[in-house]
């Protein structure tokens, strides 16, 4: 077998594995490294634009590098070697199980009346405040991070694996990491974290519009309301701080034919943030599960398309 080949099959094995699995907790995690590292190196580097940028540099160089170089090494002299490690990087650079699973943790808090579960639940996927969110808070909190992470933690790995193997998936997942991180704009971070989330911004920019594109596709087939979706996204995909989050939430938005984003409290304070989507009915908890229904599909499309993109370049 050709190193395409091997590669190629390690793709389908970690797309295989991560649908089987999830991220079983207390198994080591690639992503889970890259967090420590990046908790470690904020302590020792300046809180400033070039204490940033040594960080990124730093990360990606390592996250990046060290893959590629023993990846290399693994197919020039032991190709199987290189299909098990590259498949076991591929599985834990996607999150299709574990997003859906989390989710429906606090599906499952809400249809037992247990807010208090869902609000712990979702605490455990958003970065928001949740200590005072109500039914419809917690459930539009859920159903934002199931379709922004349909990007993020789905099509956007795919994509740069389908570019360049496990090595570029990591180069990704490795400035996300950061991001999720150190890119917020508050005091502390508002210089440090200006280099990863510019980085993140820029690496966002296809697949998280390739994403939207697909989950409207998936909300035609899903016999959802394709045409709410693409109407939605036309006219919110701008209304975020970031030029991309709001490309996805946009079509679960008008898919689902609910409001979503609005003001959002972080860290105790209030930020205003525009509505996306039109509120033609009252947000349910069935809403979840269809959002994680568009994310799915959405996923499956990705799938098939970096395997005929792979299979075409082998060709």
């Amino acid at each position: 077998m050709t190193t395409a080949a091997w590669s190629l099959s390690a793709l389908i094995t970690g797309l295989v594995l991560d649908l089987l699995f999830g991220d079983p907790r207390d198994f080591p995690h690639i992503v889970r490294w890259m967090g420590a590292m990046i908790a470690a190196l904020e302590k020792h580097l300046s809180r400033t634009v070039a204490g940033g940028v040594r960080l990124v540099l730093i990360i990606v160089l390592c996250f990046t590098g060290i893959p590629f170089i023993i990846l290399f090494l693994c197919y020039q002299f032991a190709a199987p070697a290189g299909y098990v490690l590259e498949s076991f990087l591929c599985w834990q650079l996607l999150a299709v199980k574990s997003l859906k699973a989390e989710s429906m943790k606090v599906y499952y808090s809400l249809t037992k009346n247990d807010i208090d579960g869902a609000r712990r639940n979702v605490s455990m996927i958003v970065g928001r405040d949740t200590t005072g969110l109500d039914r419809e808070g917690i459930i539009r909190a859920a159903v934002e991070t199931v379709a922004e992470n349909a990007s993020d933690g789905v099509t956007a790995p795919l994509f740069y694996m389908m570019l360049g193997g496990a090595p570029l998936g990591c180069l990704y997942k490795a400035v996300n990491t950061m991001d999720s991180m150190v890119g917020y704009k508050n005091d502390i971070y508002i210089n440090f974290g200006r280099a990863a989330a510019k980085l993140d911004d820029i690496l966002n920019y296809i697949p998280s519009r390739l994403c939207a594109w697909l989950m409207i596709g998936a909300a035609f087939v899903l016999r959802l309301d394709g045409r709410g979706a693409l109407r939605v996204w036309r006219r919110d995909r701008r209304k975020h701080a970031s030029p991309n989050a709001a490309q996805t939430e946009s079509v679960c938005a008008g898919a689902l034919g609910v409001q979503l984003a609005g003001p959002i409290a972080y860290h105790g304070k209030l930020v205003p943030k525009p509505y996306i989507g039109d509120d033609m009915r009252p947000i349910c908890a069935e809403d979840i599960i269809n959002a994680n229904r568009l994310m799915a599909a959405a996923s499956i499309f990705m799938s098939v398309l970096t395997i005929l993109f792979r299979l075409l370049c082998w060709e």
